[in-house]
Order: C-alpha cells, then structure tokens, then sequence
C-alpha cells in the first residue's frame, strides 16, 4: 500500500536533480517544471514533492512563482519544502498553492514555530523533515549537519502532534544504489503509527517494492524517473495496484 510521490527539485526555476546533496552535483533535466508535473498527472499520479533549493540555500522561499504556476495549472496535490522559515514563508507556500508544506531547518532552529504550525494548521498540512547524514539531522539544503540523531528528533516531535515525516538519507539520495530500508525499519519498529516517507537511493522498481514489504507508507523519487530507471508507466501500474486514492 505505498503511496508513491515524485519529486521535482528547483533552482534557478528550472527542473534538477543533484547527488548527496552536492549543489556543485547538479544535473538539469528540464526547463519548465510545469512540463514535467502534467507527466506526472498524466501518469496518474496525485501527489507531488516539491523542492526550492534555491530557498533552501536562502533561508527563505524563493521558487514560488514555479509552486504557483504548477498549482494552477494541474489537480496534483503538492507538498513544497526548502527555505520555509517563517510565518511569512508559510503564507508564501500555501498561497501560491501547496496544500502540505514539510519543514525541516525551522523544526531544527525554531521549535517553538515549528510547534505553532502543528497546533495552527494540524498534521495534515504540515510535515517533518528529518534528513540525515550518518544518522544526524541536517539543515540548510543539507549544507550543515547538526548533533541532532535522528530518532529521539523525530520522537520529541512525536509528543507534540507530529505524525508525517519525510526521511531522507542523504548519503544515499541520487545515487540510485537502493534506500536505507534498514533506517526506515529501524524509524517504523520505534515509531510504528508514523506515516514516514522515505525519500532517497531508489533506483528502480524493485527498490520501491522492497520498501513497501519493509511497510514503508510512501516514498518519494526523483531520478529514478529522469534518468529512466523507472517509467512512469510502471509507477502507474504500482500506483494502481496498490489502490493509492
């Protein structure tokens, strides 16, 4: 029953994928986003990841221009994260269309913001990031790494409301070497009500089926697909299959 989410990562307003997070590493696939979201609707599928890495970087949302023209012209239902800081970014996103926004530099630096979000808008709308690198918390587009270990972060959210994170290991992430399904068991055994969504290391089918046997509930990828690894015909068969909504 996985529920399976793209992912379209931006800088410069152009469609990107980069490799551990190395913004020296990018690789653009296409220049209009909004192309590559109808592919996906097309595909059939709903739910998409949207990434400002530009904000990210910045501290402050940036790409909103490409958020608001993909929200207006497709039903995806999108979830945006990177450089949402502040009651003033969170504005920015769900006015320019996201209907979730995941946060994961403020759940590090501003907790008590972050914890506001969740009372003011609930679960449903806003989500964990809680990237890793070697088991620790990263922020900033995964330019700085914390001492933040990444079960007792997302355990400590867990006693305020949060029950919807997004997990990326970032050694693994655009390297389509497979994901770390042992971290996600590991997340799963500890937190087992958690909707927790892998992101990170898919490199072909097998590997998303692999995480729905671990009971992972959804998982996010992006190369995998730009580099054909994985066919948005084959994604949409799965996606039937499993009865995704």
């Amino acid at each position: 029953m996985i529920e399976i989410i793209p992912a379209i990562d931006i800088i410069g307003g152009k469609c990107v994928r980069l490799s551990q997070g190395d913004y020296n590493a990018k690789k653009v696939y296409n220049e209009n986003p909004l192309e590559v979201a109808r592919m996906f609707e097309d595909a059939g599928l709903r739910r998409l990841h949207l990434v400002d890495l530009d904000g990210a970087k910045a501290k402050r949302v940036i790409n909103q221009a490409v958020l608001e023209n993909i929200a207006s012209n497709t039903s995806l239902v999108i979830d945006f994260g990177g450089g949402v800081q502040s009651d003033h970014d969170l504005d920015i996103a769900f006015n320019s269309g996201a209907a979730m926004v995941t946060g994961g530099s403020v759940a590090v630096r501003n907790r008590e913001l972050f914890i506001c979000w969740i009372k003011k808008y609930g679960s449903e709308k806003i989500i964990l990031g809680a990237d890793c690198k070697d088991r620790k918390i990263a922020v900033s587009g995964w330019q700085e790494s914390t001492s933040a270990d990444i079960i007792p972060f997302i355990g400590d959210y867990g006693k305020d409301g949060v029950d919807k994170v997004v997990c990326t290991d970032i050694g693994k992430d655009g390297m389509l070497q497979g994901p770390s399904i042992g971290l996600y068991k590991e997340i799963l055994n500890t937190f087992p009500d958690l909707y927790l969504i892998a992101s990170g290391g898919v490199g072909c089918l097998q590997d998303i089926l692999d995480l729905e046997n671990a009971g992972v509930p959804a998982v996010i990828l992006g190369k995998a697909i730009y580099e054909n690894r994985v066919s948005l015909k084959e994604l949409s068969s799965v996606n039937s299959s499993i009865g995704n909504p």
